[in-house]
């Protein structure tokens, strides 16, 4: 099976798997994304070591924004909150994947991540956009949610690119091996880690509106 039909499958029982439980919600959620935080951080040590300073930031790289989709899924709405960001970053990864494979070009910082390009980056925001508006206006959330698709796939690939800085420091092309044809957790989770965290953030100080 090729390395891209393997990603496929896998990504599809991926989604199938995310769906099932931010629809279960309740404690099922919250137990599976503390399994989540917890396999976060063990491949976190796995990419950084054992110092303590990287450990305090590893527990909190990985809790922090677990918690915070935890607690939005427990609003009157979080069903539709905590999709709209699973959502959004999916759209990020797909869009810029096979953008960048179609269309190619100029890279983004190739000493980070050789096989990222701005022509993926535009893509995945014009997914996210697209993705982000449908989502909001069928789930009726804030209104700002319509729009915040594009900014919030930028925000995706940051995180994409923290994880790939940490994996060229450790040396290694994946997080883990959990995931055939994905890599570890961290790989298939690194940028929506800081769309959750601000999603949570912007909510919470009445940004998102």
């Amino acid at each position: 099976m090729s390395e891209l039909k393997l990603r496929i499958i896998v990504g599809l029982l991926l989604a199938v798997l995310a769906v099932g439980l931010i629809w279960a919600g309740g404690y099922v959620f919250a137990l599976s994304a503390a399994v989540i935080a917890a396999l976060i951080f063990r491949e976190w040590r796995h990419l950084t070591g054992a110092s303590l300073g990287w450990i305090i930031a590893g527990f909190f790289y990985a809790l922090l924004p677990v918690l915070a989709l935890t607690s939005l899924r427990l609003q009157p709405n979080g069903l539709w909150l905590v999709s709209w960001i699973v959502a959004v970053t999916a759209a990020t990864d797909i869009g810029a994947f096979f953008s960048g494979r179609l269309i190619g070009g100029a890279k983004i910082c190739p000493a980070l991540s050789p096989k990222k390009t701005w022509s993926g980056l535009i893509g995945g925001m014009i997914a996210a956009a697209i993705t982000a508006y449908f989502i909001a206006d069928f789930g009726q959330l804030p209104s700002v949610m319509k729009i915040a698709g594009a900014p919030m796939a930028v925000v995706a690939q940051a995180g994409d690119f923290f994880e790939s800085w940490l994996k060229r420091r450790a040396n290694v092309k994946d997080s883990g091996n959990l995931l055939p044809g994905h890599g570890g957790i961290m790989d298939r989770v690194d940028g929506l880690l800081p769309v959750a965290l601000l999603t949570d953030i912007l909510i919470k100080i009445g940004a998102f509106l």
